[in-house]
């Protein structure tokens, strides 16, 4: 292509990636904007009040979701996608893939006693989540099937694994809003312990696990519109 055809694509183009930045703008502002009112506890907040927080127009709204339901869907996901990156940056260094998943498990059920509202749209949407290719449930598929290869799992499936440590977490979140009066530490380690055995460890190497010191997290009982920026995360094959 010679220089008056490459910049008059060029030309052509700039229209279009600067509509589509737009369109990512306007997206973004809506999904922070359903975080802050998910993080108030707000979840019967109109529309109109959620467009007037992301100062974008009624109509650019049904330009990008055809409900409420379906932005709150798209604002937990987005969270849960940063929670995996930042737990990725609080883990990483751990070489052991069954050390790794177990310490995601026990942050994450930690975190959602203290994030409820978060922990509500996540029983909301549960059965969508747990095999989405964002958030969560790729980093626990990635951290199952590494620790499968590497013989620490036996279960041998490793999409199977994720749905049965899905499963679980589904009910121990229901568990954990529901009988506020539990020991929140003592419950989600036994439930992760549990998960290890039914994964293929024995009894002692899942206690071992589960008896490990955990990172630091306070920074995340925040709202997740107040949560660090988080590392880049490695790429995550969901497959």
């Amino acid at each position: 292509m010679d220089m008056p055809e490459r910049d008059a694509a060029e030309s052509s183009n700039t229209p279009v990636n600067r509509l589509e930045r737009r369109k990512m703008r306007t997206r973004n502002a809506l999904v922070r904007a359903a975080k802050g009112f998910i993080a108030q506890g707000k979840l019967s907040v109109p529309i109109l009040e959620i467009t007037q927080a992301a100062d974008v127009g009624m109509g650019s709204f049904y330009n990008h979701f055809s409900s409420k339901e379906e932005l709150f869907a798209a604002a937990v996901t987005d969270a849960l996608d940063d929670l995996g990156a930042l737990l990725d940056g609080f883990t990483g260094s751990i070489s052991d893939p069954a050390e790794t998943f177990a310490a995601n498990y026990r942050l994450s059920g930690r975190l959602f006693r203290y994030r409820p509202q978060e922990a509500a749209l996540l029983l909301a949407h549960g059965d969508s989540l747990i095999l989405s290719d964002r958030g969560l449930s790729p980093r626990a598929r990635r951290d199952i099937a590494a620790a499968i290869d590497q013989g620490r799992f036996t279960i041998g499936d490793p999409e199977l694994g994720l749905a049965i440590a899905g499963g679980m977490f589904i009910g121990l979140a229901t568990l954990l809003r529901e009988r506020p009066e539990r020991d929140t530490d003592a419950t989600v380690d036994a439930v992760t312990e549990r998960l290890l055995r039914t994964l293929g460890m024995t009894p002692k190497q899942a206690s071992a696990l589960c008896r490990k010191p955990l990172p630091d997290i306070s920074s995340l009982r925040e709202s997740p519109v107040d949560w660090p920026t988080p590392i880049t995360p490695a790429s995550i094959d969901p497959h």
